[in-house]
């Protein structure tokens, strides 16, 4: 039979990390979000407890876990705040992967050691001000000077996580630098360190949720870098970022599954302290039947991560069933939220509640690493549709 259950190791890695969100991140993390600060010490003790290393090989200096791992740590961080681990997954997913899967062994050698430390910070520049889902739309360009042996990179990126902080070290950037025999444009991707002449990050944004979660958008001008900061093949960008989304959806997914989760943990608790009519609101079915629900919601979007997360470490095809997790995870996260804040009712629409913060940060689950209705096209594809 299949089990579901979490091995030894997983549990125990589960355990430790429910145990750091509990003491050291609910604590402080109202503070963060409220105003808006990158919670610079909550990073660097994830960085201690091998956090931003589990999927990697420990010659590279990671914990020699494996992408379910990463998982699990994202789903028992959620639970308690997603700034916190969304800056844990777009670390690791869209900032160390490329570099791991695509990069020469003298671009892994200088990045991996820092960025699996957790000492410094990656990010991914896909997104544009006029490009998110189609991008084949993308107007970065890069031009290789022969002269010179630099790329010379011109254009700019939106919406990009981790990019702006004291302890980023780089984003990979995807550009034009050519066009392909059908005339489509040919696209790659380039490491640009910060702190490069002519790349510049613009103050953070001001947004509805995530916010203590750092997010900039990222200008070019004329940005020269060397030819060998090409990541993998030129004209293979397009493709990486492929599978780096379609791993991405995976663990976007468990971090929705968290949130999700959290929603049920806070209103189980709320429901036996609150009061109403002489009898904890608990007590009475309707209140009982929403948490039921959003437990329902909680525990089959989590199969379908661990189902999408198992395919993936089996070397399967399985594009399909992330779209599915990520699709079904982040309705969960958003109707949970919903459901939470009615259960809490004033209390729920005030920030300093986890279940007000939760409701804030559920949307953008639909949106990033693919919106649902980007899901929903992945998903009919695979279906031979």
């Amino acid at each position: 039979m299949v089990d579901f259950r979490l091995g030894e190791e997983q549990e125990a890695l589960r355990t430790s990390v429910r145990d750091f969100a509990q003491e050291q991140v609910a604590p402080v993390i109202g503070e963060h979000y409220e105003h808006k600060t990158f919670p610079y010490d909550l990073v660097r003790q994830m960085g201690k407890m091998g956090l931003f290393g589990l999927p990697f090989p420990e010659e590279v200096g990671g914990m020699g876990g494996d992408y379910f791992a990463l998982c699990i740590a994202l789903e028992e961080l959620a639970r308690v705040d997603s700034s916190i681990a969304v800056t844990l997954e777009a670390g690791v997913s869209l900032g160390i992967m490329p570099i791991y899967r695509f990069g020469s062994p003298e671009q892994k050698d200088r990045w991996l050691p820092q960025l699996t430390s957790g000492e410094g910070l990656a990010a991914f520049g896909l997104t544009e001000p006029g490009s998110g889902s189609d991008a084949a739309a993308i107007t970065t360009r890069a031009v290789l000077d022969e002269s010179t042996g630099e790329w010379v990179i011109n254009g700019a990126k939106a919406f990009i996580t981790n990019s702006g902080t004291d302890i980023t070290r780089l984003v990979t950037v995807m550009a034009a630098t050519g066009t392909n025999p059908d005339g489509s444009k040919e696209l790659s991707t380039i490491i640009v360190p910060a702190g490069t002449p002519g790349f510049s990050v613009a103050p953070g944004y001001s947004k509805v949720g995530w916010c203590a979660s750092d997010t900039h958008e990222l200008s070019f001008d004329d940005v020269r870098v060397p030819a060998a900061n090409l990541l993998g093949a030129r004209g293979r960008g397009f493709a990486q970022f492929l599978r780096i989304l379609d791993e991405g959806r995976i663990a976007i997914a468990a971090l929705s599954v968290g949130l999700a989760q959290g929603c049920v943990d806070e209103s189980v608790k709320y429901a036996g302290e609150r009061v109403a009519f002489g009898r904890p609101i608990g007590n009475y079915q309707a209140i009982q039947f929403m948490i039921a629900d959003m437990e329902l919601r909680a525990h089959t979007a989590r199969l379908g991560y661990y189902d999408a997360a198992a395919r993936m470490l089996a070397g399967e095809d399985f594009k399909r069933y992330a779209a599915i997790a990520k699709l079904n995870a982040s309705n969960a996260a958003m109707e949970n939220s919903r459901w939470a804040t009615q259960v809490h009712g004033g209390y729920g629409f005030m920030n300093e509640s986890p279940v007000g913060r939760f409701y804030r940060d559920a949307k953008i689950l639909e949106v990033g690493e693919g919106t649902s209705e980007v899901q929903r096209m992945l998903i009919a594809r695979g279906l031979g549709l």
